[in-house]
């Protein structure tokens, strides 16, 4: 049990990291895949840095003064986020399932939507973004998921129960490793149907029978896990408060996540308004 846990390693979920942890609690920062702020060649308008840093070395610096203090930070990528039956949060991964008292979001926001003619057009009407939210209205129907990553198979786990026949859809790109489900690699040409979507037409001209597809490219971002918890949205950020709490009690997100201005000064300012926060959090349930 871990009183703060955070998903995301970059400057926010960093930031956050250290102010809860200087506040004598235990955390876990999980993280998986290339951070935004590694892209970055050259960062030369934060504070301190005379001539400039690279977005690695200042990403690297974090991780190395988070650890130092006493942070658990692994290498593990969140794929699901819930709450127990005793209000704490449970965040799985591919090997592990760790528990928390409160739940920082700070991992950005990625684009959902792949570049596939039609999917605008059937967004709520058989396009969905997430599984645990939407699953039950495709109780006995064909399902796709898109995606060919980690996240793409726990959205397939989640509808396993629930659908009457599944697929993972990879849109060209490399089948995951999984024995479990049938996986079409073929490029996507568009999704089509009346009302609601109906079939996926492929580039080779054939076509898939569906009544809904699960679009789960890539990780999972901030809005994935939001969603999951029910969370509220402005869009696709997360809608918090000033101390970056969010509508449920104990889940904060900072950084990207929550929009505004993508900087890395932002970023820092909101994890650390966000660590001190889940600490006020924790200690209100103590008392």
């Amino acid at each position: 049990m871990y009183d703060v846990i955070i998903i995301g390693a970059g400057p926010a979920g960093i930031s956050a990291s250290l102010y809860a942890k200087r506040a004598n609690r235990s955390v876990l920062v999980l993280y998986s895949g290339e951070s935004q702020l590694e892209k970055a060649h050259l960062i030369d308008n934060y504070y301190g840095f005379d001539g400039g840093i690279s977005g690695k070395e200042l990403y690297e610096n974090g991780i190395a003064q988070a650890r130092s203090l006493g942070v658990e930070v692994v290498n593990e990528e969140a794929l699901n986020v819930t709450m127990n039956a005793s209000m704490n949060y449970e965040v799985s991964t591919a090997a592990n399932k760790y528990e928390g008292k409160s739940l920082i979001i700070s991992t950005g926001n990625k684009k959902l939507k792949p570049d596939i003619k039609g999917v605008e057009a059937y967004e709520g009407r058989g396009i969905s973004y997430c599984a645990v939210c939407d699953g039950f209205f495709y109780r006995k129907k064909s399902v796709a998921v898109l995606g060919n990553e980690a996240y793409a198979l726990s959205e397939a786990d989640e509808l396993e129960n629930i659908v009457g026949k599944l697929v993972i859809l990879t849109d060209g790109k490399p089948a995951p490793e999984t024995d479990k489900y049938e996986v079409i690699t073929k490029k996507i040409s568009e999704f089509v149907g009346e009302v609601k979507l109906s079939k996926v037409v492929f580039e080779d001209g054939s076509e898939l029978e569906l009544d809904g597809v699960f679009i789960a490219q890539g990780v999972a971002g901030g809005a994935d896990f939001a969603k999951k918890l029910g969370v509220t949205l402005n869009g696709s950020d997360i809608k918090v408060n000033p101390d970056m709490s969010t509508n449920l009690k104990g889940v904060f997100a900072c950084g990207n996540a929550t929009g505004g201005l993508l900087q890395v000064c932002k970023a820092v300012y909101e994890g650390a308004e966000a660590g001190l926060s889940a600490v006020k959090y924790i200690k209100s349930k103590e008392n």
